[in-house]
């Protein structure tokens, strides 16, 4: 088999080959390279020590030299190489107390989590592929290295990186190594909040985001996101729906595009259900003001997860306005999208199909149409460039007070007035006009 390998990487490997030291590309880039997809980077494994590599290479940062690493810096890229290594014993269900550096390409290859990440390449010898890897690459097949206890009692973030490739993938995860995630699972508390969120990203924006199932019947959510345990085990005896509510957001997960606010919006839009969820005398389920209680918990949960701001207000914004149904008009859909936000009104758009195409027939077409007509509605309202903010009002604070209105909460309350005309109207969005009709409105205020 012969991968293709960049030219820096190529002479990287050949000056240490030409020194005497064994090299090779390992990990996901050779397990990327044999899948056709492209690497995010490429990582090379020697049997040169740290101090053995900084002298052959001009320009190193010492990233990791406890560990073995250290990135060589050719032109404008960086690549880590690290030494073969053997890693000591696991205090804190992730990292080794310490690691020994070994000559043995063997050693280091059985330290890896998965059959598919523990292969190495060059192009003098092939590829090295000692567990199996390549096996479970056409088997389409999530397999740990050696004993799959042993790997996840070292490192427990493995236990949601089986979850996460095997999403990326489409592969399935193998019988043993599947058990032992379950009964490790609960060793993931010990993991911080922001790798489980590096992790639980992946997983949501892969191909397979529905594939958290899995994480649920695992235990891992039981320990990262107990709240979608509660949905998993909340009905919707209702005709709109035609599945609980853990369920519902699995097939709307599926439903947008890979992006992380759309993903985390429809893993979070009904997480508020499980807490308000009443049942009448008919058997039927009510979810009352499941917006705003799912808007607290999502932020809740993001925080708790370390997520950004920006994620954060995005995702819970559009939890908040997630079942909204402006009247599709021109006026309905202005005044929508000033109260929503244009930047996240888009994206609203997509929540809702999605949410929709997740639910039962019973009003699905009613709904669909609805929202294309509202989407029409608002391409046509970009196009045309009218008004939907302060931001793109013709007139300023700076208009009003060159006018002769005096500096204070007057001025905002008189851009909202403005506003609200032009939102009703948008050919009023013009500076002679709307400082017209703030002069009348304060001639009639001091009558």
């Amino acid at each position: 088999m012969k991968l293709w390998i960049p030219p820096k990487v190529s002479e990287i490997l050949d000056i240490l080959h030409s020194h005497g030291y064994e090299a090779y590309v390992v990990g996901g880039c050779v397990r990327d390279s044999i899948l056709a997809r492209t690497p995010d980077d490429w990582d090379i494994t020697t049997s040169a020590k740290p101090e053995e590599v900084k002298k052959l290479f001009r320009r190193t940062v010492d990233t990791g030299l406890q560990h073995g690493t250290v990135t060589v810096l050719l032109g404008n890229d960086g690549y880590e190489v690290t030494t073969y290594r053997l890693d000591g014993e696991y205090e804190d269900s992730r990292h080794p107390k310490e690691v020994t550096f070994t000559s043995s390409l063997e050693e280091d290859l059985k330290r890896r989590d998965f059959t598919i990440n523990a292969m190495a390449y060059n192009q003098e010898e092939g590829l090295v592929d000692l567990f199996g890897g390549m096996r479970d690459l056409q088997g389409k097949v999530i397999r740990a290295v050696g004993e799959p206890k042993e790997r996840f009692t070292e490192d427990a973030l493995r236990i949601m990186r089986a979850v996460r490739f095997s999403a990326q993938l489409g592969f399935t995860i193998d019988e043993k190594t599947y058990e032992a995630l379950a009964e490790l699972s609960p060793n993931l508390k010990h993991i911080s909040a922001e790798r489980i969120q590096v992790e639980l990203v992946k997983i949501l924006t892969s191909k397979h985001p529905e594939y958290l199932e899995a994480a649920w019947e695992t235990g891992i959510t039981r320990v990262i996101l107990p709240e979608f345990d509660a949905m998993m085990e909340t009905a919707q005896n209702t005709p709109h729906h035609c599945y609980d509510v853990g369920r519902h957001t699995l097939v709307s997960l599926m439903a947008v595009p890979a992006d992380k606010v759309l993903r985390l919006t429809m893993l979070l839009h009904d997480v508020g259900k499980p807490v308000v969820r009443t049942t009448d005398e008919q058997g039927q389920d009510h979810f009352k003001g499941h917006e705003d209680v799912g808007e607290r918990m999502a932020s809740e949960i993001l925080k708790r997860l370390k997520m950004d701001n920006d994620t954060i207000s995005k995702v819970c914004r559009l939890i908040h306005w997630h079942d909204y149904q402006p009247v599709a008009v021109e006026k309905g859909i202005r005044r929508a999208v000033n109260r929503v936000g244009k930047d996240i009104f888009p994206f609203l758009l997509q929540v809702q199909l999605a949410d929709t195409m997740a639910k039962s027939d019973f009003g699905r077409e009613k709904r669909l149409e609805q929202i294309t007509k509202t989407q029409q509605i608002y391409e046509g309202i970009l196009e045309a460039n009218q008004c939907l903010s302060l931001k793109s009002l013709a007139v300023t604070g700076k208009d009003l007070i060159a006018m002769g209105m005096q500096p204070g909460k007057g001025i905002g309350q008189m851009l909202d007035f403005l506003l609200e005309k032009v939102l009703d109207e948008p050919d009023y969005n013009k500076k002679e006009y709307l400082l017209s009709l703030a002069k009348r409105r304060l001639e009639s205020q001091s009558r």
